[in-house]
């Protein structure tokens, strides 16, 4: 089974409060963008994890699709699996690769041992996984050509479907730097606040306007500690980036750009 989990960008990301089990309930926008990454999941004897593409920095054995595969197994009377991984999403960009990739494992799962689960149930079994790793589950059916994407509260993990229709017709581009941003560096630096914004509300406003409105809370600290991600995004806005934002906790960046005639 060959699943093909898709990158995202997070449009405004605020860090509202810290919880009482150490996360944080957070405000954000979710949409696909950029490059896929490749995965197959096959039965097998044993567990196996291959992985390919881009190097990543932990062992194969460590990875979030072997997470995924566990908590499978612990609700459903599956056989192991070997899953192969041909890395494109980079990892410590704030695009989600892998939690994309645990996301499409239990797609290919379901699919492999036709067991039948609905999308919801996915995503809340893939909230047991990663923060993010419920958005993916919806990922596939989700045009963002049309500005369709998904509102996360919560950890990130609470979604509703929203399409921002000021993005049909705009091109997102991504870059990144040469800098790795762990999650756990990047929220050391946070100090929640409540938005004074709804943000549904500046997402529906013309994009021109996000420049002032729209914020990644992690940028302020992010930026002093590496300043080359912000130079990466001055660079977005001096090349004609309508907006333009650090994705996630970094250290990727995009900008959004009139569609080239």
């Amino acid at each position: 089974m060959i699943v093909y989990p898709k990158a995202k960008i997070n449009i405004g990301l605020r860090i509202i409060e810290k919880r009482a089990d150490g996360f944080h309930n957070l405000e954000t926008f979710f949409i696909n963008a950029g490059t896929t990454d490749i995965l197959e999941v096959t039965e097998s004897d044993r567990v196996k994890m291959n992985q390919y593409g881009i190097e990543l920095d932990s062992a194969p054995g460590k990875n979030l699709c072997v997470k995924a595969y566990e908590v499978m197994r612990r609700e459903f009377d599956i056989p192991p699996v070997e899953i192969n991984l041909f890395k494109r999403i980079p990892f410590g960009a704030g695009l989600g690769g892998g939690s994309s990739d645990a996301a499409g494992t239990m797609i290919a799962i379901n699919r492999l041992f036709s067991l039948g689960l609905d999308k919801e149930k996915l995503a809340s079994m893939a909230a047991a996984v990663g923060s993010d790793c419920p958005f993916f589950i919806y990922s596939s059916d989700l045009d963002s050509s049309r500005g369709e994407g998904m509102i996360g509260t919560g950890r990130g993990e609470l979604l509703e479907p929203f399409t921002a229709g000021a993005l049909e017709g705009l091109e997102i581009r991504i870059e990144k730097p040469p800098v790795h941003v762990s999650t756990a560096e990047a929220y050391a630096g946070i100090v929640p606040a409540l938005p004074a914004n709804n943000l549904r509300e500046l997402l529906s406003q013309p994009v021109e306007t996000w420049r002032e409105t729209i914020v990644n809370d992690f940028e302020g600290h992010i930026f002093e500690k590496y300043p080359q991600i912000r130079e990466y995004k001055e660079m977005m806005y001096s090349q004609g980036a309508l907006y333009a934002s650090m994705s996630g906790s970094g250290s990727a960046v995009f900008g959004i750009f009139r569609a080239a005639r």
